[in-house]
């Protein structure tokens, strides 16, 4: 297992960032013998941390070495700060572009990896669950299928709200910077639901998703109501509810099933 911290200068946030990144291709011979995931092309998966995160959470905080080399995938685990991966306001807040083009040009043109859709996949956490799915959805010819567990699938807890707002986890000044203008949020790129709309419009394939949350976690409700929206927008997913609250525990319980639902 060859682990890499790749520090490099994006021009989507004009500074320095850095990614972690696994990738299983020195594993030894009697490892793998009879693992059938090594008789194809390695499959690479974009894996996103959390709010207050950072690009080694996962390492820190599941199986994901192991993971990789049970089933011959890269996992790259790019640094998103607090940005719910979006392309905020002002320059050098790209981050939607950052994962979604920069990164994946990158790894391209770096390790010959997802070079094509069916072998690039993207997960994530919380923050990063609903930055797996807007990031997916916003490009929809780079990835494949999308993992959301726990997502933080805000929108409709903070459209319309004024300066002066706050709640436990941020205030207005923060959610405009990162989803832009709050009363025009609902019809805007930054909602994951006005993306499924535009693509069903356009008629563009909308990656798979899987989508998992505890019953006892705090975002619960905003997946149920996400995984009603996509009922009867009539879009295909694999939605999972189990007790469990927001932690690793959860998040470990159904990393390796959500890698072998995007390898079926």
């Amino acid at each position: 297992m060859a682990l890499f911290q790749v520090d490099l200068f994006s021009k989507s946030l004009e500074r320095k960032t850095c990614f972690h990144m696994v990738i299983p291709n020195d594993v030894p011979p009697m490892m793998i013998e009879g693992n059938d995931n090594y008789n194809r092309k390695m499959k690479t998966l974009f894996l996103l941390h959390g709010y207050s995160g950072s690009s080694n959470d996962w390492l820190l905080g599941s199986p994901v070495q192991d993971l990789a080399t049970k089933y011959n995938m890269a996992i790259l685990m790019p640094s998103g700060d607090n940005s719910f991966y979006l392309n905020g306001i002002g320059k050098g807040r790209a981050y939607c572009r950052l994962v979604g083009e920069e990164l994946v040009d990158y790894i391209r043109r770096t390790f010959n990896l997802a070079i094509d859709k069916e072998d690039t996949f993207i997960a994530g956490l919380s923050m990063g669950g609903f930055g797996a799915i807007h990031t997916g959805l916003y490009y929809p010819e780079t990835f494949s299928k999308i993992v959301g567990l726990s997502s933080a699938l805000i929108i409709h807890n903070i459209k319309n709200k004024k300066e002066g707002f706050e709640d436990p986890i941020a205030d207005y000044g923060y959610y405009y910077s990162c989803f832009g203008d709050l009363d025009k949020l609902e019809e805007s790129e930054n909602n994951p639901e006005y993306l499924i709309k535009a693509l069903k419009r356009d008629n563009k394939p909308i990656p798979q998703m899987y989508i998992a949350c505890g019953t006892e976690d705090f975002l619960i409700e905003e997946n149920r109501a996400f995984h009603k929206f996509l009922q009867n927008e009539d879009v295909a997913v694999e939605y999972i509810e189990s007790p469990g609250t927001h932690d690793w525990a959860f998040w470990n319980h159904y990393l390796e099933p959500s890698i072998k639902w995007m390898l079926s």
